[in-house]
């Protein structure tokens, strides 16, 4: 079950929780808080393998766009190469490769930059449903403190 979804069952057991007369307190089972915290903390790997594997992901395609400019260039010498006989076929050799190159510079940068957006933007979800499920622990602890601080002064 992911993050929110166990997130949202712990504001349904709050929301379902009887409240306490005279007071803005709800009492909920102990034991169900605590198991919906164990299973948000067991979400937590996959969370987190999940930003690793975008990381992982995004390097593959930088190492690949690499190859790819290598090769591209590795063949815009060999066909600058052959035609080294004439000085105009060199010219138009040389054009080509720097050509080829460009090309092949400006497509890894753009795989590049798309994976980077893409890393980026998983990152940026995590640390929105990381914030998110601070601040429902938060709460939830917050609450019972309330309640226990309200049973001391009862």
């Amino acid at each position: 079950m992911d993050i929110l979804a166990l997130i949202d069952n712990m504001e349904d057991l709050v929301a379902e929780g009887k409240k306490v007369p005279l007071t803005s307190s709800v009492m909920v089972n102990e034991q169900k808080v605590y198991d919906i915290i164990d299973e948000i903390r067991g979400s937590f790997p996959d969370e987190i393998k999940q930003a690793r594997w975008i990381v992982k992901e995004r390097q593959e395609m930088l190492d690949e766009a690499e190859k790819e400019a290598a090769r591209i260039g590795d063949e815009a010498r060999a066909s600058a190469e052959e035609r080294a006989a004439e000085t105009e076929v060199v010219k138009l050799a040389d054009e080509q490769a720097a050509k080829i190159l460009d090309a092949g510079r400006a497509k890894e940068r753009a795989i590049r930059l798309g994976a980077e957006d893409y890393a980026d933007e998983m990152l940026a979800n995590l640390e929105v449903n990381l914030g998110k499920l601070l601040t429902a622990v938060q709460r939830g602890r917050d609450r019972l403190q309330g309640k226990a601080a309200e049973q001391i002064q009862a």
